[in-house]
């Protein structure tokens, strides 16, 4: 109370003229707009001291939209849906009408119906059984297709519903027992988990046959349960193919063994020596490896041997040797199998995925600039100048403010379209002015010349254009397991997590060959007047073979 004697006491609005009460009511409500946003920010200081969760702030980057060229303006009428053609073959029925006499025919009036016919189906086969003369018994094949009790058209509903539609095995098994279907909990799991090994195996040629026909490929990563214990799932894919795998662990070791694609074997070839020499071993650890005739190894257990033998174990320095020189064979061994041998492998800054020729995500790059925190306005205008912001301008409308990244960006972007040796050049000249400039804010001073050291990964698509300049690819591949996750508690055995990866795997490549995944498990199942569909890692080797 004291301090509010200092205060001016307020004038008599009384005696205020109309033009002067305006003037009083902006500037109040000036100062309260004030005062909230100060309270604001008050608060999530308080919080961020006290340890405590802040409000979150989740937004797109919006770098490609950002970047993109303004669109066209549309008009106001509304395009209709088109024709619609059905993918079946479709029936014919002719509807009489009443008449009265005299009435002269016009033809008819076409009206399409789609429906869907579901209908559960019990078949007793009364095989034939006979007894030659010799005394062995024959006994009448099955049908094509017939596998167990279960029939094909059944197992490929069950795995289509599972996978592609995200469902759980309690809402499945409701919904086929509400179908007057007789299955148990355990027969269900069956369907889902047994003898799969022909799509396991698939799954892996599809890996195999992009890693030796692709360009470049997009990695990434997410969490999943697996045996109740929390796990790694690590996705590799690009435009053409998409393929899934899960571990306890996301090593680099993890990464190299994957991409050997279902290969055990150790080999020290110059690609392994390479790799050890440039992660640092030691030139005397190196050359006993090199002094061994003996440069393969079938599996990690005559790898181990190998290294306990040379004395690897005994070695007490920094690089751990036996880590390096494994990660190098791995490696060897990737290259062995030309796997990777001129793609680039694009990821999000993970050091684990930092292998071979390696390329980085521009917005995951960009990400860093933008959740930069700033405490000043002169913090704000750095960032507003480098990363780029939606600014309000004098005359009170919102209007882009480009960035030099997102200009940089779109040019990159126009690269791609266009490459040339001159404009890379210009662009190399360009990113180092934008990565080593010094706006007077430190912290975003030390992540830009951070980011200038990853120069040639982030330019890497001056080398290869035809490579994307984000992993976006890769995210939107990867959301399927996260629905799984989601909606399940993981799974409990090593053939179900196998299966679970495998189908999505299938799933997504089906998708991007433009292959419905409805006809793919016909196909497999041999069920009547299927679709004849090769393996689908022919169709990835011919989409990918260069011309």
């Amino acid at each position: 109370m004291d301090s509010l004697r200092h205060v001016s006491p307020p004038p008599s609005l009384s005696a205020l003229s109309r033009p002067e009460l305006e003037a009083l009511l902006v500037e109040l409500f000036t100062e309260v707009a004030t005062l909230k946003q100060t309270v604001a920010e008050l608060r999530e200081e308080n919080a961020r001291l006290k340890g405590l969760k802040g409000r979150p702030n989740i937004k797109p980057s919006g770098m490609d939209k950002g970047s993109a060229p303004a669109k066209p303006i549309k008009n106001d009428k509304r395009p209709g849906r088109g024709k619609v053609m059905p993918r079946v073959c479709v029936e014919e029925t002719v509807i009489s009408a009443e008449i009265p006499p005299g009435s002269r025919f016009k033809g008819y009036q076409s009206f399409l119906v789609q429906d869907l016919v579901i209908s559960v189906r019990a078949t007793r086969y009364q095989r034939e059984r006979w007894v030659t003369p010799e005394g062995r018994t024959i006994l009448a094949p099955l049908p094509e297709g017939v596998e167990g009790h279960f029939g094909a058209e059944l197992r490929r509903f069950v795995l289509m519903q599972y996978h592609q539609g995200q469902s759980t095995m309690p809402r499945l098994l409701a919904l086929l027992r509400s179908m007057e279907i007789a299955i148990s909990k355990r027969q269900l799991v069956r369907l889902l988990n047994e003898n799969h090994e022909g799509f396991i195996a698939e799954a892996q040629n599809v890996l195999r046959a992009g890693l030796e026909t692709s360009p470049w490929v997009s990695v990434d990563d997410t969490g999943a349960r697996h045996a109740g214990k929390n796990g790694f799932c690590t996705q590799i894919g690009n435009e053409w193919f998409t393929w899934f795998r899960t571990r306890s662990s996301k090593s680099r070791l993890n990464f190299l063994d994957l991409l050997r694609a279902g290969y055990t074997d150790y080999v020290l070839n110059d690609a392994a020596y390479d790799y050890m020499r440039n992660h640092g071993l030691p030139a005397a650890t190196l050359a006993l490896l090199k002094a061994e005739p003996e440069t393969r190894f079938s599996d990690q257990t005559a790898w181990r041997a190998h290294l306990d033998w040379l004395g690897f174990n005994a070695l007490k320095v920094t690089p751990e040797p036996i880590r390096i020189a494994t990660e190098g064979a791995l490696w060897g061994s990737v290259q062995a199998h030309e796997f990777l041998c001129d793609a680039v492998v694009l990821s999000d800054d993970a050091g684990q995925f930092n292998i071979g020729r390696h390329a980085l995500c521009w917005v995951h790059t960009e990400r860093l600039v933008h959740k930069l925190e700033t405490f000043t306005d002169q913090h704000r205008a750095a960032q507003t100048r480098v990363r780029g912001l939606i600014a309000l301008t004098a005359c009170r409308c919102i209007s882009p403010l480009r960035g030099l990244i997102w200009d940089f960006y779109a040019d990159l972007k126009a690269y791609q379209l266009k490459p040339g040796q001159r404009r890379a050049s210009a662009l190399r000249a360009r990113f180092d002015r934008i990565f080593l400039r010094r706006t007077g804010f430190a912290t975003l001073d030390r992540l830009l010349a951070r980011l200038h050291a990853n120069k040639a990964e982030l330019l890497m698509v001056l080398e290869r254009p035809e490579i994307p300049l984000h992993t976006n690819g890769s995210e939107n591949d990867i959301r399927c397991q996260v629905t799984r996750r989601k909606v399940s508690a993981g799974t409990r055995s090593d053939i179900g997590r196998d299966c679970r990866d495998a189908f999505l795997s299938l799933a997504k490549t089906c998708d991007k060959l433009g292959i419905a995944l409805w006809d793919y498990l016909g196909a497999r199942f041999k069920v009547v007047g299927h679709l004849i569909i090769e393996r689908l890692d022919h169709y990835v080797r011919a989409r990918l073979r260069p011309a």
